[in-house]
């Protein structure tokens, strides 16, 4: 599903990211790459506003694309105007807490979900995900299987006694 996005709107609500901060484009847009990476396929269109002067081209790539609202244009209109642009409109989704946008695209019939809800997709991205495998294997050996490692290992009870001290 391609996901149409307002860029500052969602920095805004992204813990460890500040408006402020003069790469926060950038940070999102590699935040946005992993994210889309995770799905084959995956298309990603973000928008932002007041392009800055000879900013780098290089954010587009990895399924994401990253525009720049130029003067007197403005991230909202850009968003606005893409958005009646969607031919299947089922396919696509919109990230925004902004009424306007959240209207056009409702008015659109285009799915919306908030910024908020957006950055806590992007935060999962972060926290560890454990295999099947994984769980499988984690728990604790029984006594037999200790006496048999022990055995395997040639250590003994006093030995083993002397390990649980460390």
């Amino acid at each position: 599903m391609p996901i149409l996005i307002d860029g500052h709107n969602l920095i805004g609500q992204l813990p460890g990211f500040s408006l402020a901060d003069p790469d926060d484009e950038a940070r999102l847009v590699m935040l946005l790459r992993r994210y889309a990476t995770r799905r084959r396929g995956r298309k990603i269109v973000v928008v932002f506003d007041g392009g800055v002067y000879g900013h780098p081209d290089n954010l587009n790539g990895y399924g994401v694309e990253a525009h720049f609202a130029h003067s007197p244009s403005d991230a909202d209109t850009q968003l606005i105007r893409r958005i009646r642009a969607i031919k299947r409109r089922d396919e696509w989704l919109v990230v925004s807490s902004d009424r306007a946008v959240i209207g056009a695209a409702q008015a659109h019939r285009i799915p919306v979900i908030s910024a908020q809800a957006f950055a806590r997709r992007l935060a999962a991205l972060d926290q560890p995900r454990a295999s099947l495998q994984d769980k499988r294997n984690d728990r604790p050996l029984t006594a037999a299987e200790i006496e048999e490692w022990m055995r395997l290992f040639g250590v003994d009870e006093d030995d083993a006694e002397d390990f649980a001290n460390y």
